[in-house]
């Protein structure tokens, strides 16, 4: 009955009579994890340590591998040389701002191409998709000079508007609502008078609260690590974290220890957001797996 069971979900049947993990997962799998995950890791740990150091533990041999005493003096040092505050707010608005519009407008958009019919439908589609083909380098002139002539250079509206609505989310709404919300669901709301504003709140977003999850933790990166476009629309003294960063490093020499203490405080808004994003990427995927 066991081995029956174990075909039916796809394990391996030998495993399951020894009593092994079916999956075939062994010491040496977990010990590649370990691995991957130390070295993935050990970037964030060493910028850590060289940040609680003064700026001669970087070329110490051997290396510093243990805490120093000096993080609060270095933080101290990073928000007196530059706007790191100011940038810090920026930062937070901006991909703040940009991350719900975008799960917010590509949710909508991914509804209208996966479950509504209208003329052109898949023509726009096809053409929203084809513009992430295009280099964002290209198209830095023109915008630049549209946010001149509406004024917004050296402002924060320069650099959320552009991207309140990316191709890319709108593709990848489209994708996961295609599949993950049956026609008959909507019929049947049809049926008991909701109207589509009403299908895509009670219905669609519930649903695509993986796949929304996932594209806010995108976008929330893609925000937040963002570099040439606001260096060259915003000043100095209205910068976001990473143009900050920049400044740190552009000395006649450069304190190592200053940079990576900013760094490692533009890495904590990361982390929080994947801690808070974290349990839904891992119920949309164990989702997918399941109806898989």
């Amino acid at each position: 009955m066991a081995t029956l069971t174990a075909v039916r979900r796809g394990l391996n049947p030998r495993a399951v009579r020894r009593g092994l993990n079916p999956l075939g997962a062994g010491f040496w799998t977990y010990a590649a994890l370990v691995a991957v995950l130390l070295g993935s890791l050990f970037p964030i740990y060493w910028s850590l340590i060289v940040a609680s150091h003064d700026n001669d533990a970087i070329a110490s041999v051997p290396p510093v591998l243990t805490p120093g005493g000096h993080l609060f003096e270095n933080i101290t040092r990073v928000f007196d040389t530059t706007a790191f505050g100011q940038a810090m707010l920026n930062s937070f608005l901006v991909s703040g701002s940009v991350t719900v519009s975008v799960v917010l407008f590509s949710t909508l958009a991914g509804f209208a191409f996966a479950k509504l019919r209208f003329r052109g439908r898949n023509v726009l589609l096809v053409m929203a998709i084809a513009t992430t083909t295009v280099p964002q380098q290209l198209g830095i002139i023109p915008l630049y000079i549209l946010m001149a002539e509406l004024g917004w250079t050296g402002r924060l509206e320069a650099v959320i508007v552009p991207g309140l609505v990316t191709a890319f989310g709108v593709f990848l709404m489209t994708q996961y609502l295609s599949s993950a919300i049956p026609d008959e669901l909507l019929e049947a709301g049809r049926i008991d008078g909701c109207s589509t504003l009403r299908l895509f709140w009670h219905v669609v977003l519930p649903a695509a609260r993986p796949a929304a999850a996932v594209l806010g933790l995108f976008t929330f990166m893609q925000a937040w690590n963002d570099f040439f476009w606001p260096l060259v629309v915003l000043t100095p003294e209205n910068p976001t974290v990473q143009v900050a960063l920049s400044s740190l490093a552009s000395g006649y020499t450069t304190d190592y220890a200053l940079v990576l203490t900013g760094t490692v405080l533009a890495i904590v808004p990361i982390v929080a957001v994947f801690a808070a994003l974290g349990r839904q990427i891992i119920g949309g995927i164990m989702s997918g797996a399941i109806k898989g």
